[in-house]
């Protein structure tokens, strides 16, 4: 999957941003002020299953985190660095390719992880972005 169609996805948004994590090279995407997302290499000497993989976390609701990770396995890892309960990690390689999610249904865990954590926002932040 062509990593630009996630980045434009996730900044569709409203209010969402990104920023490029200089000390661990990661771009994460916030609303808020909090965070929904992040895309990074995980380092050759990280901790299997995630070491070298091309990596996008997001929030996700922990059902559909056992579904998924039931479904595609060897694609939806746990949260790297995160709750795994929570936060799940695609492996962006895998995305479109036997055994992998579809691009539709990575785009669409994009759409509920920025709906997840703007829903925790308060009622005056909320107003805000939507209002700008």
């Amino acid at each position: 999957m062509d990593y630009a169609h996630i980045d434009e996805r996730l900044l569709s948004h409203a209010g969402a941003s990104r920023a490029l994590h200089e000390a661990w090279g990661w771009m994460v995407y916030w609303v808020g002020g909090k965070q929904f997302a992040c895309e990074f290499v995980a380092a050759p000497e990280a901790k299997k299953p995630y070491a070298g993989r091309h990596l996008l976390s997001l929030k996700c609701d922990p059902d559909r985190i056992r579904e998924l990770r039931a479904e595609y396995p060897n694609a939806v890892l746990p949260g790297y660095y995160s709750d795994g309960r929570t936060w799940i990690s695609v492996d962006i390689d895998c995305v479109g390719r036997p055994g992998g999610p579809s691009e539709d249904l990575v785009l669409d865990l994009c759409d509920m992880s920025y709906r997840l954590v703007f829903s925790k926002l308060t009622k005056r932040a909320q107003r805000d972005i939507l209002d700008n």
